[in-house]
């Protein structure tokens, strides 16, 4: 499959890093072709400004600036999001490239006279979260899950209708031992390799 990986971690040997790492070569190995973004070292700018907001439902070809993430996006089958869980979810940066590519005319549109978005990402057939969490799966289920619920309920339904998410966690990564967090990548590297 075309595979979109988008990365989003400030410190480039995090563990989340060697999980970007197991990801990617896991895909590699099942021979899927891959693109790989990495938020912070390209500079992302997240930041949803009071004029991209203004223009937020012109058309994808006046905004220059994302004009590469929405051909990434439009290509891809699978999309890969890699992160460490902060406060629940998606970090700012990664919460940001959703907020600035996932808009009208790429991922959804609402056609004249309703008031309801249709699916513009039918390209996407699977979405993939990586990401590690620094507290326990209790607490998570107890805080509600928001960043689990904003992939598996807000982005897959602008996908294809048949596309399928797969969550792939470390919970309390902070308390856990070299053996759990090799096991983990190794996980990562088997499972993005069907």
């Amino acid at each position: 499959m075309r595979t979109l990986v988008i990365f989003c971690h400030p410190n480039s040997e995090s563990f989340v890093a060697a999980a970007r790492d197991a990801a990617v070569a896991g895909l590699r190995a099942g021979g899927h072709d891959v693109r790989l973004t990495d938020l912070y070292a390209s500079g992302f700018d997240p930041v949803l400004s009071a004029t991209d907001f203004a223009a937020h439902r012109s058309t994808p070809g006046t905004k220059t600036d994302i004009a590469g993430h929405v051909a990434d996006l439009l290509w891809c089958e699978s999309l890969v999001l890699i992160y460490p869980t902060w406060w629940a979810a998606q970090p700012a940066m990664l919460k940001g490239w959703i907020d600035r590519v996932w808009v009208d005319g790429v991922a959804w549109t609402m056609p004249a006279g309703t008031t309801s978005v249709r699916a513009g990402l039918r390209n996407v057939r699977r979405i993939t979260v990586v990401t590690t969490h620094g507290s326990s799966k209790f607490v998570n289920a107890l805080e509600g899950e928001a960043g689990k619920r904003t992939v598996t309920r807000a982005l897959r339904l602008l996908c294809s209708r048949t596309c399928r998410t797969r969550w792939i966690a470390l919970y309390t990564v902070d308390r856990s031992s070299v053996a759990q967090r090799t096991t983990f990548l190794d996980r990562v590297r088997r499972e993005l390799a069907r």
